[in-house]
């Protein structure tokens, strides 16, 4: 299944434990903060936070929850783009790149027509995807996957140029986190 690689490939990309002083997100283990896994329930020291929490937390928060499994159906490279771009930057951020990026490549409505950038996998997001597919073919999809890179780095840019504290992560992010 493509969530079970996707899980343990932005598992290994996080490591363990961490406690950086100029991450806003505290304690993490597994790339899961304190503060998602306290929203999950778990009330502990997040240098034991266990394992199958963190995957069970990726599925339905960043897999299923977002709707990047209905993208799985018709583009699985996007969908795990969309799923790292979901953990790193949250699923609404990824989905928004993503109906960005469908909107500017519909050739100004001829393809389909604009979508709300509502930062929600629904209908008509997925109908605009199939239009996408249908009209630029394989190559659409690696296309429109370096469209949603373009707006993770650009994001990535002025994270840093807003708060210098992150030039910290910024190396790392481009790194591994753009394709």
């Amino acid at each position: 299944m493509i969530i079970e690689k996707l899980i343990g490939d932005v598992i290994a990309k996080e490591g363990g434990y961490s406690h950086h002083s100029a991450d806003r997100g505290g304690p993490t283990r597994w790339g899961v903060t304190q503060a998602v896994a306290q929203r999950h329930g778990y009330r502990g020291d997040m240098r034991h936070f266990p394992y199958r929490d963190a995957v069970a937390i990726y599925r339905i928060q960043y897999w299923l929850r977002p709707g990047f499994d209905k993208i799985a159906e018709h583009a699985p490279s996007l969908a795990a783009e969309l799923f790292d771009t979901g953990v790193n930057m949250g699923p609404a951020v990824a989905t928004g790149f993503l109906q960005r990026a469908l909107n500017a490549l519909n050739r100004n409505g001829a393809d389909f027509h604009d979508l709300a950038t509502d930062r929600k996998i629904g209908t008509q997001t997925i109908a605009a995807l199939q239009q996408f597919l249908r009209k630029r073919g394989t190559n659409g999809e690696a296309v429109l996957r370096k469209a949603v890179d373009a707006l993770q780095g650009e994001r990535y840019i002025t994270l840093t140029e807003t708060r210098p504290r992150n030039e910290a992560f910024l190396y790392g992010w481009l790194a591994n986190r753009i394709a």
